[in-house]
């Protein structure tokens, strides 16, 4: 699949690091430093611009290795990416450690995944299928 990008970082698009990988680093397109408290969050940009195609979206998931060893998530993860949208990627990064975080220009913040969707259409009916699970939720199925 073919996807237009427009890129005003100085860094290099986006790009799978292993023949397996789903995901591609997104990184910080910032002019210097930028530092996040405690419970602190803040849009990161990256420089980046998308289009899409219609039925495709990009979704923008945490990096597990920052999310262990700094406490810095996505916070709206996954951050959905429609093909209509045409402003720069932003990441949205909170910071759930106790310490601060600096995010330096061109670091890996968050990774993107492109996923095709279904458009659903709604068929309102007045009783669903009964299945045996029923209504049971969270945690109804059980623990082991």
């Amino acid at each position: 699949m073919q996807i237009k990008i427009i890129n005003k970082s100085n860094h290099d698009l986006p790009n799978y690091e292993t023949i397996a990988s789903a995901g591609m680093d997104l990184r910080a397109h910032i002019t210097e430093g930028m530092t996040l408290k405690p419970m602190e969050r803040k849009i990161i940009p990256t420089g980046l611009f998308l289009e899409l195609p219609i039925g495709v979206e990009a979704q923008v998931r945490p990096r597990s290795g920052l999310a262990i060893k700094k406490g810095v998530t996505v916070l709206n993860a996954p951050g959905t990416i429609d093909a209509d949208y045409r402003g720069e990627v932003g990441v949205i990064l909170i910071n759930l450690s106790n310490q601060d975080f600096t995010i330096e220009n061109g670091e890996r913040i968050a990774q993107m995944v492109i996923a095709k969707h279904e458009r659903a259409h709604w068929l309102q009916v007045e009783t669903l299928s009964e299945t045996d699970r029923g209504e049971g939720g969270f945690g109804s199925t059980g623990v082991k």
